[in-house]
């Protein structure tokens, strides 16, 4: 598929490879819901999981220790098939960052802290609250682009990249 010039530099490895794994994220979440009536949003995995490990109050509430053998099988198939689509999509593909260890790590915190905050992170919000319709999770999602956009544009006028 060819691409306009304008958006070659946002799909440096064309458009095909996101499409797929747009629609498997999308199929995978709309059959666990319509097959179970479960959301899944990858957050409570996070904290259901620690529940096994950490004797914390929060990590023990009943949401969390009665959802946990489940939600980690789906974070288990979660990481299959992105195995499975890296090998026959995205095969040969580098796949390398420029960003330093201590970014990644510091990104990483605080998606983790506004994940807490929102009550849920973009997999849950943004593929499961909106498919379903939930206003909540139409101003996280606004919330999180709006949030988004500030960042890259404070960060590109910090001088980052």
């Amino acid at each position: 598929m060819t691409l306009p010039s304008q958006l070659a530099p946002w799909f440096p490895h064309g458009i095909e490879t996101y499409l797929v794994g747009g629609l498997l994220l999308g199929v995978g979440v709309a059959l666990l819901f319509v097959m179970t009536g479960l959301i899944g949003g990858m957050s409570t995995v996070f904290s259901s999981s620690w529940s096994y490990v950490s004797n914390a109050p929060f990590f023990q509430q009943a949401r969390f220790i009665g959802s946990r053998q489940w939600r980690l099988w789906y974070a288990a198939g979660l990481i299959v098939g992105a195995l499975l689509y890296f090998s026959k999509f995205a095969a040969g593909v580098p796949f390398i960052t420029q960003v330093p260890w201590w970014q990644l790590l510091a990104g990483g915190f605080l998606v983790g802290f506004g994940a807490r905050l929102a009550n849920g992170c973009t997999s849950g919000h943004g593929i499961c609250g909106l498919g379903s319709l939930q206003v909540p999770s139409l101003l996280a999602v606004l919330t999180f682009l709006a949030t988004a956009f500030i960042t890259a544009n404070v960060v590109l006028a910090l001088g980052g990249r």
